[in-house]
């Protein structure tokens, strides 16, 4: 939801809205606790979602209550409400979700953004070829922070495009593994075999005396792993070390190649990973 937040307080400049959270879930919901939605006035768009249908209509029309009641009267009702997912919404999730109203301002953006900011996992993506500049893009609404890097300048996507992605120029390129953050997940997939030979040897050094990337996924086939593994073998890294590399990458069952089709496989996961 980093997207939304941004959204969020770029609108409040201009006009408040009704910020909708789901204070608490119990059973078979839509959205978990801490999703939220954003209502402005009229027939503005929203910005979020807390889990769509009937609950997310009934949700709206109270929101654009919220915004044209009085203080006094919105002092009066109960800010948090009740809502069963049965009949009565015409959805049979079967779960309790308890939704929070609050009229906020452009006054509220510290707070608000302290209170909605994602966590963020962090990514390390080696490569700003096709599927690098795919993947940067499918990555940019998801709850990762992107580390992006290459060995050649200038290949990176337009940074105002990419919330939450740092760029960063690297020669050599394998260089730029120590500093990883703790926790990365790392996407190997350079412009050349290799560099993504030493980016993987680095990678499993790291890992040796760190052991902290929990992910080190290299794009190719099985041949190209099965090259990279005698290589590495050869300078000295035992199989259970090569375990840790997971290649080819992206979910089983998808075979297209297009770029977008292996960012998406790769993006899935990531996300499978989280847990």
């Amino acid at each position: 939801m980093a997207g939304a937040l941004h959204q969020l307080l770029e609108r409040l400049q201009t006009a408040p809205a009704c910020l909708v959270t789901v204070e608490a879930a119990q059973g078979s919901v839509p959205r978990e606790a801490g999703a939220w939605m954003a209502v402005f006035a009229g027939d503005a768009p929203l910005v979020g979602t807390v889990g769509g249908g009937h609950l997310e209509l009934q949700a709206i029309e109270q929101a654009r209550w919220w915004l044209g009641a009085s203080p006094a009267d919105r002092a009066a009702r109960a800010p948090v409400e009740r809502h069963a997912l049965g009949p009565s919404l015409g959805q049979c999730c079967g779960g309790v979700v308890h939704l929070r109203f609050e009229v906020v301002t452009q006054q509220h953006a510290v707070s608000l953004r302290q209170r909605l900011a994602p966590a963020l996992h962090p990514v390390a993506l080696f490569g700003g070829g096709h599927v690098g500049h795919a993947l940067a893009r499918v990555l940019a609404p998801l709850p990762f922070a992107l580390h992006w890097i290459d060995s050649r300048d200038g290949v990176f996507l337009a940074p105002e495009s990419l919330p939450h992605t740092v760029c960063e120029h690297s020669e050599p390129v394998h260089a730029a593994v120590p500093s990883l953050a703790a926790g990365s997940r790392v996407l190997v997939m350079s412009f050349s075999h290799a560099e993504d030979l030493d980016i993987v040897a680095a990678c499993l050094l790291r890992q040796r005396q760190q052991g902290d990337l929990p992910f080190i996924g290299l794009i190719g086939s099985a041949t190209k792993w099965a090259t990279f593994r005698h290589r590495l073998q050869a300078r000295g890294f035992a199989d259970e070390e090569l375990a840790h590399i997971t290649c080819p990458i992206g979910i089983a069952g998808i075979h297209g190649k297009e770029p977008e089709v292996i960012a998406v496989a790769v993006a899935a996961q990531l996300l499978q990973g989280l847990g």
